[in-house]
């Protein structure tokens, strides 16, 4: 490890780079990707790292490159990663397919942008349906972490190698174009790995004891046989959802009205929160911390008991639905969207807030 790197103390850092860092504390052993804004910084910076602990960095020929080459790394049982943003994930996405489908532990990150398209370079969340969804062909899903600081960025990128592991499965950090750019203290804290992760040994190639030695692949030509691997794979993913479904609860004791947001939004909401009860309104925030497997049950628990909610989330209502399908008909809720790179106000929040309250019986509010 290189001594410049002070371990234990707090430091100043880029997001971008301090998820590179958790990856080089967290054992990564080999980083692939392709250049891309607004992640740029996380891909250079694993460039010098990686170097610097004799691990390999390997600037690939295109996106599709870096994930197969991440399949191929984590059959052989090393620990990987590679990132992008918004277009250089969707080339990504047919890999992903295969990487779940033959169990293989991949931990990747997505620093959000504008788009649909080629878009732009600002902030958005609206690849929440690709993330949440799986986003390639098939029935899988991908672990996925919703981090709201630089703190979150570097905890949450060592947790997703562990969580990769334990349930030999594709995990992700979904961010945005803020949250990678952007620089604020955070303790660089020593790697403490999950009690009892998984041997390797009986399902890596090349190790003595792996039962079926060059057969990591995702092809299975018998209908009986792949249906029984995609019905293994759904009781993995129950499994991950009663055990590793994590969310955030601020003031919901009281409320009328619960904001519900992830990432940068998560802030922006508890500031306009604290302003809102300020000024009277009984206002609590949810925040989802894994966007899958999504904190459904404690939602719909909340909507037993509050009649609105409004969603804050930098697309045109992605997780919106989710929140929809948790609670049912239980509560109204609200939407609060920007999309492209645009930015909720706390102010505009905070009216948003007092409208929702003001609507009537059957209205959904919305701020466009």
């Amino acid at each position: 490890m290189s001594e410049k790197i002070p371990i234990g103390e707090k430091v100043l850092m880029k997001g971008n780079e301090a998820m590179g860092e958790a990856a080089v504390q967290a054992g990564c052993m080999a980083y692939y990707g392709y250049p891309i804004t607004p992640q740029n910084e996380l891909t250079a910076y694993m460039s010098r790292r990686m170097l610097e602990e004799g691990r390999i960095f390997i600037q690939t020929e295109s996106e599709i490159g870096a994930i197969n080459m991440c399949y191929g790394t984590a059959a052989v049982g090393e620990r990987c990663m590679t990132s992008s943003s918004s277009p250089g994930m969707s080339l990504k996405q047919e890999g992903i397919s295969y990487i779940a489908s033959a169990s293989l532990p991949v931990f990747f990150v997505n620093v959000n942008r504008g788009g649909p398209g080629l878009g732009n370079i600002a902030p958005a969340q609206s690849d929440y349906f690709q993330s949440t969804r799986g986003g390639g062909h098939g029935d899988y899903r991908v672990i996925v972490f919703g981090p709201t600081n630089v703190q979150e960025l570097y905890d949450f990128t060592m947790l997703g190698f562990d969580v990769a592991d334990k349930y030999r499965m594709p995990t992700m950090i979904l961010a945005d174009g803020i949250l990678g750019q952007m620089m604020e203290p955070l303790v660089l804290h020593e790697y403490k790995p999950l009690p009892d992760l998984p041997s390797k040994a009986d399902w890596r190639l090349g190790d003595p004891a792996t039962k079926d030695p060059l057969l990591v692949t995702s092809l299975v030509l018998d209908v009986p046989g792949m249906e029984q691997r995609n019905l293994d794979l759904f009781h993995k993913y129950e499994e991950i959802t009663k055990n590793e479904t994590r969310y955030e609860e601020v003031d919901t004791d009281d409320a009328d009205i619960v904001l519900v947001a992830y990432g940068t939004c998560a802030r922006i909401a508890r500031s306009a929160m604290e302003q809102a009860r300020e000024e009277g309104m009984k206002v609590g925030l949810f925040r989802p911390i894994t966007l899958w497997p999504f904190p459904s049950d404690p939602l719909s628990k909340l909507a037993d008991r509050v009649e609105h909610m409004l969603v804050v989330e930098l697309s045109l209502g992605q997780m919106w639905e989710d929140v929809r399908l948790a609670t049912g008909l239980k509560t109204k809720v609200h939407l609060h969207g920007r999309t492209a790179g645009g930015i909720p106000g706390q102010a505009d929040i905070v009216e948003h807030l007092q409208k929702a309250l003001d609507s009537k019986s059957d209205e959904i509010v919305r701020n466009f």
